[in-house]
């Protein structure tokens, strides 16, 4: 059917204009006609945003891994499923075919079972980026439990609060990890985290680095064994459309992390045709997503996404500049891999490097380039077009989040036409919005406002874990009948779309989404800190970092500044992880706040990107007399 691959711009706007006019019908013919289910379902689609309640596919029966594994099997069982190429290029890639991953699923699916994992518990895996990461989660959806994977550069009480928030009963996880030339203790990670977590009954470790570990008698146990005695038989548990996959914590800007919830049945259906689509993939390719399956993009784009289409997908446990920075590209060259998609940040810090480091590889194979997690800038955009792409691989710049599951706005290769730093068009079934402060649409081209999205999309998030009404005021309560994103974006004359940044308390440092209250949090448990207040500034190569603003009490004053600094982001790290650490610590006499006392960000974050020739009105501070302080020291 046509419906299922856009092969040019005039058959994207006639699919659209169908995926929005009859969203029911569109929808029921992809999930028909491209999918495998046990019993189908009674109603496509019911939906009301003021509650808000979202269901796709109503009463229908399925199991994921049923779509993702067992149909591909009797007819390209022997073709690479998964291709994991470790961090040591000495150390051997992986080649795991369909059959392969069949079995070693099954496999995981009857250790769990036999430690008492059962339909709708939760398990929390906390691995590096090797195969047993994919295989647990695909083993976890297997017997209908519902996993939640935590980044493994998380830190103990990071992952601590995760695993209590949704009641785990078991934690994966693995004696330690690679990163480049170090190795990560990720089993003492765990132990610390599990001396606050009572409702974990069992742990269950990989050998990946060899290190030396504790193991707790009766709660933890090696894996591998258990896999050498498990059958290699395992029937799938058959599930309700509804039913939840698994749970993603990402950042607010609150404190507490949002666990939000995805459903099986939409979520497939979504990402596997955004999969299909935005990357054109085809039958002999080799795709490489270099996120880690911790965020978003490793769930939809290198797990479920292409393991629905049959593909073969690149897992790599390295990083992008070890044992130098062609690393990259040498993947690419050896796998002659034909999509690949990573972070801005990640081009910007490569393009900053010699280029002989790109010009040695041959990168002929590449046909489609990808960007996620922030807007790619101008610069870093030209550099991997003409470099990486050679002008001849279109880039498509994804815009889509935690929440939505599956790619929102992204131009389709050799069908959209690109713009450098323009996300372009919505998606297929997306309906799109830009609204201003009073709650009107703006209509027409060449305006710009708060990105909302006013029609449900079947991979959509269908509520916060334990938290249903945060999950109406966070997302819901701003617009009426509409989800908004946190996001605000212009739409150009064309009708492009461009995202112009978060409009909450979030800032996106390295594509991740970085809550400042819980880092505020942290800083303020320091003992020398009164209070702190935290913004995000450009950087040329994390688009954004952090930069802090922290008054000390009385006894941080006699302190030598650079060893507060450090110890601030020490704690910075114990309490969130390395990722959320401040580029710059500014020591304040106070901060500027209205007279309800609300900081007064919009003032420190043009202080912090060195913009204090307008500020601004301020005087309505109530000590407007602080800013000019502020200014004189800043960084």
């Amino acid at each position: 059917m046509s419906n299922y691959y856009i092969k040019n711009l005039e058959e994207y706007f006639q699919i659209y204009r169908k995926s929005v006019r009859e969203p029911e019908n569109f929808w029921e013919e992809i999930a028909e006609e491209h999918f495998v289910w046990r019993k189908r379902w009674t109603n496509v689609m019911r939906w009301d945003f003021s509650k808000p309640e979202v269901a796709w596919f109503e009463n229908a029966k399925l199991n994921i891994t049923e779509n993702c594994i067992d149909r591909h099997l009797h007819i390209r069982g022997d073709k690479t499923a998964i291709l994991f190429e470790p961090n040591d290029p000495a150390e051997k890639a992986q080649h795991i075919s369909y059959n392969q991953l069949h079995e070693r699923v099954c496999k995981m699916a009857n250790v769990l079972k036999e430690k008492g994992v059962e339909k709708g518990d939760r398990v929390c895996i906390y691995l590096p980026m090797i195969p047993e990461l994919a295989i647990s989660v695909l083993a976890c959806a297997r017997i209908g439990a519902i996993h939640s994977v935590v980044f493994a550069g998380f830190s103990s009480l990071a992952l601590a609060t995760r695993i209590n928030d949704c009641d785990c009963k078991m934690v994966i996880t693995s004696d330690g990890s690679y990163r480049g030339t170090k190795t990560i203790d990720l089993k003492g990670i765990v132990d610390q985290s599990l001396e606050t977590c009572p409702g974990i009954k069992s742990v269950l470790v990989v050998k990946r680095t060899g290190a030396s570990i504790v193991m707790e008698k009766g709660r933890d146990q090696w894996l591998q064994p258990l896999l050498d005695k498990a059958s290699s038989k395992n029937k799938a548990e058959i599930m309700d459309a509804e039913d939840p996959l698994f749970i993603l914590y990402t950042s607010g800007s609150t404190g507490k992390p949002k666990g939000m919830v995805h459903s099986s049945a939409g979520y497939m259906v979504f990402t596997a045709y955004t999969f299909k689509n935005i990357f054109n993939y085809q039958e002999d390719d080799v795709y490489w997503c270099t996120a880690d399956i911790g965020w978003i993009t490793g769930h939809s784009y290198i797990v479920y996404g292409p393991l629905a289409n049959g593909a073969t997908t690149v897992m790599f446990e390295g990083i992008p500049t070890y044992p130098d920075h062609g690393r990259f590209w040498e993947v690419v060259e050896k796998h002659k891999v034909t999509q690949f998609y990573t972070a801005p940040t990640a081009i910007r810090a490569l393009a900053k490097e010699n280029l002989s480091f790109v010009d040695k590889y041959d990168l002929s194979s590449l046909k489609v380039l990808g960007t996620v997690g922030e807007p790619i800038n101008e610069e870093a955009w030209h550099w991997y077009n003409n470099n990486i792409g050679k002008n001849k691989s279109p880039i498509v710049d994804t815009w889509w989040q935690t929440e939505t599951g599956g790619i929102m706005i992204s131009p389709i290769p050799f069908v959209t036409p690109t713009t450098p730093t323009f996300a372009t068009l919505p998606f297929i079934g997306v309906q799109l919005a830009l609204m201003d402060e009073r709650g009107q649409e703006l209509m027409g081209k060449q305006v710009e406002g708060r990105l909302c999205i006013k029609y449900p999309w079947p991979s959509m998030a269908r509520t916060i874990w334990g938290d249903h009404k945060r999950y109406y005021d966070t997302y819901f309560s701003a617009f009426e009948n509409m989800y908004f994103t946190g996001d605000g974006a212009k739409r150009d004359a064309v009708g492009y779309y461009r995202i112009t940044g978060r409009v909450d308390d979030v800032i996106i440092v390295s594509g991740h989404n970085l809550g400042t209250a819980p880092i505020e949090d942290a800083i303020n448990e320091h003992p020398a800190v009164a209070e702190s207040a935290i913004v995000g500034f450009p950087h040329d190569v994390k688009g954004n970092a952090l930069y802090g603003f922290v008054i000390l009490k009385e006894i941080g004053e006699s302190r030598k500044p650079e060893n507060l600094r450090k110890e601030i982001n020490q704690q910075i790290t114990e309490h969130i992880g390395p990722i959320a650490k401040l580029d710059k610590i500014q020591f304040v006499p106070g901060l500027p706040k209205t007279r309800s006392g609300k900081i007064m960000r919009r003032i420190l974050r043009k202080i912090a990107s060195k913009e204090t020739d307008n500020l601004g009105d301020i005087s309505t501070l109530l000590n407007p007399e602080v800013v000019k302080a502020i200014i004189k020291d800043a960084l």
